[in-house]
């Protein structure tokens, strides 16, 4: 019985550090979602406000270090959006909006995906853990009643 219960807690072991890694890279690629969706959005925001805005336009551009430089707005008609691998292409106005708009909704869908996988991966070790704790509780008492 003793040697059984050792097996289940070494399987237990391994299998709770193999769910650990999953929570961590699950979690990473939440994290990476996350900073996705911040850029997108800003970007959406940012194209909103634009489409306001008339020509000539003066405007305060980032870049970088909380510094700016000052620019005029010639033409908001197209705007280069990213399409990723660092690969950019021209779109409308509207076009880029509706692209930025469609990969905000791909990543909260992304998002919830993994949110879900990894409530049940640490559920799962949760479990784990409660099976472990009461193995090594029985292999306790059990060696207590021997020494007795």
């Amino acid at each position: 019985m003793a040697n059984e219960a050792e097996q289940e807690l070494r399987r237990l072991d391994v299998e709770i550090r193999l769910l650990e890694q999953t929570a961590d890279a699950l979690e990473a690629r939440i994290n990476m979602i996350n900073a996705v969706q911040t850029d997108s959005g800003y970007a959406s925001t940012t194209l909103e406000t634009l489409e306001k805005e008339k020509s000539n336009a003066e405007l305060l551009v980032p870049i970088g270090g909380n510094s700016y430089v000052r620019a005029r707005l010639e033409n908001i008609d197209h705007v280069i959006v990213g399409i990723g691998s660092g690969v950019s292409v021209e779109k409308t106005l509207a076009d880029a909006r509706e692209m930025i708009k469609k990969r905000l909704e791909e990543m909260t869908t992304a998002r919830n995906s993994f949110q879900t996988q990894f409530t049940q991966v640490a559920m799962k070790i949760e479990e784990d853990r409660r099976k472990l704790e009461e193995i090594l509780s029985q292999l306790r008492e059990g060696k207590a009643r021997k020494d007795v």
